[in-house]
């Protein structure tokens, strides 16, 4: 058997060793069309500023070490650009001059390539980048020992907010130019708006629902949408990534979205003997079964594996993914898995959502620090659509946890019975996935009523009153208008105060309080919701809706 592998990297490299551990016998050749066949394109950004000190930390395997441990046929600067699949042959380039090269199986791991809009001037300009590979980090390092004061980057996604974290570390002014309305497509409005204000802390400028209008000066002047001018001595277009599917489709392979290549359950191209793996092809979202692009690491690894698998006839199945993805920003941590609340709405899921607040670990122990987690499940059967937590510490595991449990068909009523590890320092008696679970139980089984921060203003304009039952001192934080304060510990006394024919919402600073303040009235016989998330979230996303003193 003789296999071609098309890219290296995350993918291909997998395909690639797990083949040779089950075929040792098999003819295993990797055509890369970069220098470098093995590299940790993840920690690409944290080289700029020198959190990974030396760039050859980034070099995971090198063709010598693959061939000596694999007996991988290992050709780097060789790029695939034809494939006949009729004749079972691909053509490869590699210096100025192209060869055949016949396959029994053909693996394409591709890769995606960094969206580049045409923008007037951009061709001109001498200090635009991406960042994707080992070289388009050489090129940025080199603009860097210029010493830059001013830099810009087109994209608040993953890579943006990376590349501007370790950009501020060398003290370079940062400006985030973004077309969307927030930053960090996965999470919702009011999840990334705790990211934003992050950056606003760390002095990192971000413009959004703009765009660059035109390049000035060969990249020197960036000229935005709405006629604000930047000036930039790098930039950085991080405007996110497409599928890298050009052979495939002038080989007439079926395509898709985006142009992603369709794979069946084993990674079967239309053509039965070409497979395909990672960014360039279509997955399922395993949580509703609908065609979509997930393009993260670890999927792309666990993909390289199952289609090395499936041609050694092992019986591995492509379940498809749930697009789990974590990222730092400065001194936040900011995670998802699944569906956010846009894509339930999208596609007219039936749906819950809670937020809940709590610590990394107890709160008693030294060092504690806030996490804030949003659940969206549905409301009757209580399946789990997706999670988002942000937090300075603590929120990968919780966001693992949601995301092991969306794998293993869990539902809200499975969370209170998860055995998670307790001690001080590491967690609490009950954890926060535990907590969300108690509230959505709650939820669907009516002992709670909620209404959403983006719920709130209309409720205020039907005639909604809000009782804010947060202690005195806590008012100077901001309050909220059309408001009732009767701290919690007075309200039993002063029920008489209130009105049984008046719609009430109750909120405190993070919920817990409002919640027992909710169970008091309902069970009085008063009409009664609680504001999701309470003062904190509100405040996080929407402080110029409160009064201040």
């Amino acid at each position: 058997m003789k296999v071609i592998v098309v890219g290296g990297v995350a993918g291909g490299m997998s395909a690639a060793t797990r083949l040779r551990r089950l075929n040792e016998d098999a003819e295993i050749i990797v055509l890369e069309k970069g220098p470098y066949v093995s590299f940790a394109n993840c920690g690409l950004p944290y080289h700029i500023s020198g959190e990974i000190e030396n760039r050859e930390q980034l070099l995971v395997q090198t063709p010598e070490a693959l061939k000596a441990r694999y007996n991988l046929d290992i050709r780097t600067n060789h790029e695939v650009v034809e494939i006949h699949p009729e004749e079972k042959q691909v053509m490869v380039e590699h210096k100025q001059e192209v060869f055949a090269e016949s396959y029994d199986a053909l693996i394409l791991s591709t890769g995606a390539t960094p969206i580049t809009p045409e923008i007037p001037g951009l061709s001109e300009s001498q200090n635009v980048h991406t960042l994707r590979s080992i070289p388009d980090l050489d090129q940025i390092m080199e603009n860097l020992s210029y010493q830059p004061e001013n830099a810009v980057l087109i994209g608040a996604g993953f890579i943006g907010l990376e590349v501007a974290e370790n950009l501020k570390k060398r003290d370079i002014n940062v400006n985030i130019v973004e077309k969307a309305p927030q930053v960090l497509p996965p999470l919702d409005e009011e999840m990334a708006a705790f990211v934003k204000n992050e950056l606003l802390e760390q002095d990192v400028n971000v413009s959004f629902s703009n765009s660059v209008a035109q390049f000035q000066d060969q990249g020197r002047k960036v000229i935005l949408e709405n006629g604000e001018q930047l000036t930039s001595d790098l930039t950085i277009l991080s405007m996110g990534i497409q599928p890298e599917s050009t052979i495939a489709q002038q080989a007439g392979l079926k395509t898709g979205m985006r142009g992603g290549i369709y794979v069946d359950e084993n990674y079967q191209t239309s053509d039965p003997n070409i497979y395909a793996i990672g960014d360039a092809i279509i997955v399922k979202q395993q949580i509703t079964g609908e065609n979509t692009l997930i393009a993260l690491a670890s999927p792309a690894n666990r993909q390289g594996r199952q289609v090395a698998d499936s041609i050694s006839g092992l019986a591995r199945k492509n379940k498809g993914s749930i697009g789990t993805s974590i990222v730092r920003v400065f001194n936040l941590t900011a995670a998802s898995t699944g569906l956010n609340e846009r894509s339930v709405k999208q596609q007219n899921l039936s749906h819950s959502v809670i937020h809940v607040a709590g610590k990394d670990h107890a709160s008693y122990y030294p060092g504690a620090t806030d996490i804030t987690l949003k659940l969206i499940f549905h409301p009757e059967t209580g399946e789990i659509y997706g999670a988002q937590a942000v937090g300075q510490k603590g929120v990968d595991k919780r966001i693992d946890v949601l995301a092991t449990a969306i794998k293993a068909g869990l539902t809200v009523m499975d969370l209170p019975e998860l055995e998670l590890s307790y001690s001080p320092p590491f967690g609490s008696a009950k954890d926060i996935v535990n907590m969300a679970g108690y509230t959505a139980m709650n939820i669907i089984e009516g002992e709670s009523t909620s209404i959403q921060w983006y719920e709130l203003e209309d409720a205020f304009a039907k005639g909604k009153v809000l009782i804010d039952v947060r202690n005195k001192a806590e008012l100077a934080k901001g309050q909220f208008k059309n408001s009732l304060h009767i701290p919690l510990n007075e309200l039993r006394d002063r029920l008489s105060e209130l009105d049984k024919d008046q719609e009430y919402i109750v909120s405190c600073h993070t919920g817990l309080r409002s919640y027992i303040a909710e169970r008091i009235l309902t069970q009085n016989g008063y009409n009664v919701e609680n504001l999701d998330g309470a003062f904190a979230l509100y405040k996080t996303i929407r402080p110029e809706n409160l009064l201040y003193e």
